[in-house]
C-alpha cells in the first residue's frame, strides 16, 4: 500500500437532512488520526477541508428539487470540487484518505479516482447499499445513492460528474455488512450479480472468509481497489455517532480483522471514511473508533 497519504476533509452534510456530519473530518482529526498514522511510519499531509462553492441560504439546508433529490445543486457542486482534489492527489502519487461528511461525497471521490484506473474495484463496507436513484429512494437523500450514481444510475449530471459516464462496473463491486437494503437496491443487486455479503453471511462465514472472498473476486480484473467505509457498517453500540444506525452490525474487532486483511493484500489504493457525526456522538467515541479502523488498514497490529 502507498504510505504517502493525503488527508482530504469532505465537510459536507448536503446528502442527508441531519446537520453535524460536516464536522466529521475535524472530529477525526481531534481523535488523533494524523498522529496515529504518522506513528505507523506514514508520510501524512493534511489538505484541509473541501467546502465547495455553492452557498446555501441560512435555514434552507433541506430543499428538494423536482426529482425529489435533496440539496441537489449543493451536492453536485461539492462533489465536483472534491473530485478535482482527489484526482490531483492520485496524480501526485498519494493515497487519498477522504474524511466525511455524509456518503454522498463518494460521488466525487470515485469520479476523481476512477480516471486513474481501467477497472477500479470498490469494497463498500456499510449497512446500506447506497444503490438508489430518485425513482427507488424512499427519502430523496443523495447519501443513499452514490454507488448507484457511480454505476450510471439516475440523474445524468451526477452520473457524468467530472468525467462522462459511469465510474465503476457492478461486477467490480463487493458489498460488505448489508442489512438495510431497499427493494430497488435488492433488484439492482440481483440483476447485476453484485457480490454481496449480508450480516447473515458474515455471521455464517466469518469476516476473515468474507474479506478473502471479496479480494479473490476482485483479483486479476481490477487494477486498484477503493474502500468506502461508512461507520454505520458497525453496530450502533460501537459507533453511536452516525445518522442512520442499524442494529445487528459488525463489531470493532471484526472490522480490525477486516482492515488487517486488506492491509496484507496490498491492493487498497484509496479510502472514504464517512458518516461520523459528532453532534450525535458520545464523547467523540465514534471518531475514535474510526481512527482505530484507519490505523488497522494502514498496518496497526495488536501485538
Amino acid at each position: 500500500m502507498n504510505h504517502n497519504v493525503h488527508i482530504i476533509g469532505a465537510a459536507t452534510a448536503f446528502g442527508q437532512p441531519r446537520l453535524g456530519v460536516d464536522f466529521g473530518p475535524d472530529a477525526l482529526r481531534y481523535a488523533g488520526l494524523i498522529q496515529t498514522l504518522k506513528k505507523l511510519g506514514l508520510s501524512v499531509t493534511d489538505k484541509g477541508n473541501i467546502r465547495g462553492n455553492f452557498k446555501v441560504e441560512a435555514g434552507r439546508h433541506s430543499i428538494k428539487n423536482d426529482d425529489n433529490l435533496l440539496n441537489y445543486d449543493a451536492v453536485k457542486d461539492f462533489n465536483t470540487v472534491l473530485a478535482g482534489s482527489v484526482d490531483a492527489s492520485v496524480s501526485n502519487g498519494h493515497f487519498p484518505l477522504v474524511l466525511g461528511g455524509d456518503h454522498s461525497l463518494s460521488i466525487g471521490s470515485l469520479a476523481g479516482i476512477s480516471r486513474h484506473y481501467d477497472n477500479l474495484g470498490v469494497i463498500w463496507y456499510d449497512a446500506h447499499g447506497d444503490l438508489n436513484d430518485s425513482r427507488t429512494s424512499p427519502s430523496g437523500n443523495i447519501h443513499g445513492m452514490p454507488l448507484g450514481i457511480s454505476c450510471g444510475l439516475g440523474d445524468a449530471a451526477l452520473v457524468n460528474l467530472y468525467d462522462e459516464g459511469p465510474k465503476v462496473k457492478p461486477e467490480n463491486i463487493v458489498l460488505v455488512g448489508m442489512r438495510d437494503l431497499d427493494e430497488g437496491e435488492k433488484e439492482y443487486i440481483r440483476d447485476n450479480g453484485i457480490l454481496t455479503f449480508t450480516m447473515t453471511d458474515i455471521r455464517s462465514k466469518g469476516i476473515d472468509t468474507v474479506m478473502k472472498e471479496a479480494l479473490d473476486h476482485l483479483a486479476g480484473k481490477c487494477d486498484g481497489i477503493h474502500l468506502s467505509l461508512d461507520v454505520d457498517g458497525l453496530d450502533p453500540m460501537e459507533t453511536p455517532g452516525t445518522g442512520t444506525p442499524v442494529e445487528g452490525g459488525l463489531s470493532l474487532s471484526e472490522t480490525q480483522l477486516a482492515m488487517s486483511i486488506l492491509n496484507h493484500s496490498n491492493q487498497i489504493t484509496s479510502m472514504d471514511l464517512v458518516e461520523v457525526n459528532p453532534l450525535l456522538d458520545d464523547r467523540n467515541k465514534t471518531a475514535e473508533k474510526a481512527v482505530e479502523i484507519a490505523a488497522f488498514l494502514f498496518g496497526k497490529k495488536q501485538l
